[in-house]
C-alpha cells in the first residue's frame, strides 16, 4: 500500500459523521445473522463493541485473556470520563472539547476523528446512565462533574475513584445479555497469537488456550482488535501485568501499519518506585489534582532534612514551599496536561528538589482542600484512593502529603486506522487504545474511557457494518484452509523454539533490563544519542534472550512463563520501532520530548513544517528496517499554535 487513505468524509467538520452515517451501507437483519465477527479483548472498547454488534444481530466471538471480562485493565481507570454535556453551565461545548483534545495532543491528532469523538461523547453518558452506572450526583440529583488536566471547564463524569470499574460493569452487563441470547460467544483464558489473512482480508485468528495450552483456530468475516496499549514494554508501568502488544504486533507483521509508536504518555501522579525488584506501579488518579496541590521545598537544606527524616513535610512552612505548577502555569495550575506536569516534576527532581529517600518524588498535598471543604467532602470524593495509598505506603494522606512521581501509563500510538477504524488490512479493525487515532502526541485525562466506549458503542457498529455489507455474498469463512494451517504451524514453531532454548535466565530478567533501557533512553527525555544507544542495547539484549532464556514447563499446560516469553519476544521488536520513530521525529510534541528541541522555558518545540503528519510504519521482516509512510495532518477548523497553559 503506497498511499494512506484516511477515508475522511467530505463536507464541514461538524457534518462529516452525520453525512457518513446517512450514506453508509446497511445489512438487513436476516443477513446480519449470516455474518461472523471476532473481537479480541474484553475491556471497555471490546465489551461495548461485542455487546452492540450482538444486539444488532451479528454473530460475535469475543476473546478474553483473563478468566472474566471484569478483570480487563479498563477496571483500573479511576478518575472519570469526559463528555461535552455542559451540566456545569461553565462554557463547555462539543467545539471546546474538540479544541482541548487537539491542543492537548499538541496538534498531532486527526481532526475529523477527534471532532467525532467530542460529538458522540454525550451519548456515552446517556448510555451508561441507562445501564445503571452510579455516577456521582449533586445534592439536586443532577450528575456531578469535576475538572481534569488540560481543560478550564468541568466535564469529567465520575464514580468516586472507581469510574473505570463501574463503566466496565455496565459494558459487561450489556455483553452478558448478548451472551445469554447466544449472539455472542465468550472465550475466556484465550490469547491471540496470530492473525490469519486470506486473499488479502482478515479472516480469523490463532489462539492459545492459557489453561490447557491447546492451539485453536477461529474464522470470521472480520476481526476487531481491542487489546489496549503497549506500556509494559517499559516493564515498570501502571498497566496490568497481562497487558501486552502481541496481538497487535502480530497484525503488524501481517501488514497492518503501526502508527506513532514513540508517543508514550508518562503519568505524573504515580506512587514512586520503591525497589529494584518491583514489577508494577500504582496509579493515583489525575482527579486528585483537582484538590491536591503539588509542591517541593524551595530550600535544598529542607530537602536534605526531609530525606533523612529530620523533618516531616508538614514541618515545611507555607512560604518555604514551591507550588511549581501554580508558579509556572498560573492559568491552569495543577491541572496542566499530563506530559507538562510530568516533565515539570522531573525538572524539579533533576534540579535536586525531589523528596523521598530516592529524591525521585514530589508532594501532592490535600491540607488546604481539607481545610476549605472539610475532611468529609474530600473523603466522599477520593476516599477509596486515599485508602489504597495508605495500604501501599503506610502513610495517611489526610494527615501528610502523598508522594508521587511520573510513570509510564498510556500509549497514544497503535495500529494505524482510517476514519472507519479499519487498518491497512481489509477486514481488520482496531478500537480503543489499540489504535492511534484520537489523542495525537498526548492524551488528556479522562479521555481513554471516552474513546473506548465511543468506538465500541457508537462508531464501530456503523463503520464495520459498512464493510460487512459487501461480505453478505461470502459464505462463513472456514478454518480448514492452507492459510490457517500455515499460521498454526508457525505459532507452534515459535512456542517450541522458546521452550527449546533451555537457558539460565528467567524471562523477567530480560524484561526488567529492557524496561531499564527504555526508561533511561526512550523515556521522558530523549536525545539522538540516547536513542541510538537504546537501539544498540536492545539488539544485544534480544540476542542474549534468544540464546539464554529459561522457559520451564511445556506447552500442554498452564504456563505463565511461556506467555511472558512470547510477549517479550514481540516487545524487543516494538522497542526498536519506538526508538526508531522517536529518532526520526526531530521535534518535541506531547509525550515525545526530544531534549534538543525545546523552548527557552523547557516546553515542547514542534516542527510543523516537517513533522505535521502521522508516522505509519510497515513491517518488512525480523531485523529489517521498517518502511515509513506519512499521513499529512490538515487542520481547517482550529488555529495551530504553540501550546500555552500559562
Amino acid at each position: 500500500m503506497a498511499q494512506l487513505d484516511s477515508k475522511i468524509p467530505e463536507g464541514p467538520l461538524a457534518e462529516k459523521w452525520t453525512n457518513y452515517k446517512a450514506k453508509q451501507k446497511l445489512v438487513n437483519p436476516a443477513n446480519k445473522r449470516k455474518l461472523n465477527v471476532i473481537v479480541v479483548g474484553t475491556g471497555l472498547a471490546g465489551a461495548s463493541a461485542a455487546a452492540t454488534l450482538g444486539a444488532l444481530g451479528f454473530n460475535v466471538d469475543i476473546f478474553c485473556i483473563s478468566d472474566s471480562p471484569r478483570r480487563a485493565h479498563s477496571i483500573a481507570a479511576q478518575g472519570g470520563i469526559n463528555a461535552a454535556k455542559n451540566y456545569q453551565n461553565d462554557g463547555d461545548s462539543v467545539q471546546r472539547l474538540f479544541n482541548d483534545t487537539i491542543k492537548g495532543g499538541d496538534y498531532r491528532a486527526r481532526e475529523a476523528n477527534v471532532y467525532r469523538l467530542a460529538e458522540v461523547s454525550s451519548d456515552i453518558i446517556d448510555q451508561c446512565v441507562a445501564q445503571g452506572v452510579p455516577f456521582a450526583r449533586e445534592y439536586s440529583g443532577y450528575l456531578d462533574n469535576r475538572s481534569f488536566g488540560g481543560a478550564q471547564v468541568s466535564r469529567t463524569f465520575y464514580a468516586r475513584g472507581q469510574t473505570g470499574q463501574q463503566l466496565l460493569l455496565g459494558a459487561y452487563g450489556a455483553l452478558s445479555c448478548q451472551i445469554a441470547r447466544k449472539t455472542v460467544t465468550l472465550h475466556e483464558r484465550h490469547e491471540m497469537l496470530d492473525l490469519v489473512v486470506v486473499d488479502g482480508k482478515a479472516r480469523g485468528i490463532i489462539t492459545r488456550n492459557l489453561v490447557t495450552g491447546e492451539i485453536e483456530r477461529f474464522a470470521a468475516h472480520a476481526v476487531v482488535m481491542a487489546t489496549g496499549g503497549y506500556g509494559n514494554v517499559y516493564y515498570l508501568s501502571t498497566n496490568a501485568m497481562n497487558s501486552n502488544v502481541s496481538a497487535a504486533w502480530n497484525c503488524h507483521k501481517h501488514g497492518a501499519y503501526f502508527a506513532n509508536p514513540c508517543y508514550v504518555q508518562i503519568h505524573p501522579t504515580c506512587i514512586p518506585v520503591k525497589g529494584d525488584y518491583q514489577s508494577k506501579l500504582t496509579l493515583m488518579s489525575e482527579s486528585l489534582r483537582n484538590d491536591g496541590r503539588i509542591w517541593v521545598p524551595k530550600n535544598k537544606a529542607d530537602v536534605e532534612k526531609l530525606r533523612s527524616g529530620e523533618l516531616q513535610p508538614t514541618d515545611i512552612k507555607e512560604e518555604d514551599r514551591d507550588y511549581y505548577l501554580e508558579r509556572r502555569y498560573p492559568a491552569f495550575g495543577n491541572l496542566v496536561p499530563r506530559d507538562v506536569a510530568s516533565r515539570a516534576a522531573k525538572e524539579r527532581c533533576d534540579a535536586g528538589y525531589g523528596v523521598g529517600k530516592t529524591g525521585l518524588a514530589v508532594y501532592l498535598d490535600f491540607a488546604s482542600a481539607i481545610q476549605r471543604l472539610g475532611k468529609d467532602v474530600v473523603e466522599a470524593r477520593y476516599g477509596n484512593l486515599f485508602q489504597m495509598y495508605e495500604k501501599i505506603t503506610a502513610q495517611n494522606p489526610y494527615e501528610t502529603p502523598m508522594m508521587i512521581y511520573p510513570a509510564v501509563h498510556y500509549t497514544m500510538g497503535g495500529l494505524w486506522v482510517d476514519y472507519e477504524l479499519q487498518t491497512t488490512i481489509p477486514g481488520l479493525f482496531a478500537i480503543g487504545e489499540a489504535n492511534f487515532s484520537d489523542h495525537g502526541a498526548n492524551r488528556l485525562g479522562a479521555s481513554a474511557l471516552m474513546q473506548g466506549l465511543a468506538d465500541g458503542y457508537f462508531v464501530l457498529p456503523y463503520t464495520l457494518q459498512n464493510y460487512l455489507a459487501d461480505e453478505i455474498y461470502t459464505s462463513k469463512p472456514t478454518t480448514d484452509t492452507v492459510e490457517f494451517e500455515k499460521a498454526e504451524t508457525e505459532v507452534k514453531l515459535r512456542i517450541n523454539n522458546l521452550l527449546a532454548v533451555g537457558g539460565t535466565k528467567p524471562v523477567d530478567y530480560f524484561h526488567r533490563k529492557l524496561g531499564l533501557i527504555m526508561w533511561e533512553n526512550v523515556g521522558m527525555g530523549r536525545t539522538a544519542e540516547s536513542l541510538e544507544k537504546a537501539l544498540g542495547a536492545i539488539d544485544e539484549l534480544q540476542k542474549e534472550f534468544e540464546n539464554d532464556v529459561l522457559v520451564p514447563g511445556t506447552n500442554e499446560q498452564m504456563n505463565p512463563e511461556l506467555e511472558k516469553a512470547l510477549r517479550l519476544a514481540d516487545y524487543f521488536e516494538l522497542a526498536k520501532l519506538i526508538a526508531t520513530d522517536a529518532l526520526h521525529r526531530n521535534e518535541s510534541c506531547g509525550g515525545h520530548f526530544r531534549i534538543e528541541h525545546q523552548t527557552a522555558d523547557g516546553e515542547t518545540q514542534r516542527n510543523d513544517n516537517d513533522y505535521m503528519y502521522v508516522a505509519a510504519w510497515q513491517y518488512n521482516g525480523k531485523g529489517e528496517k521498517e518502511t515509513l509512510y506519512k499521513e499529512p495532518l490538515e487542520y481547517q477548523d482550529i488555529e495551530i499554535k504553540q501550546r500555552n497553559y500559562k
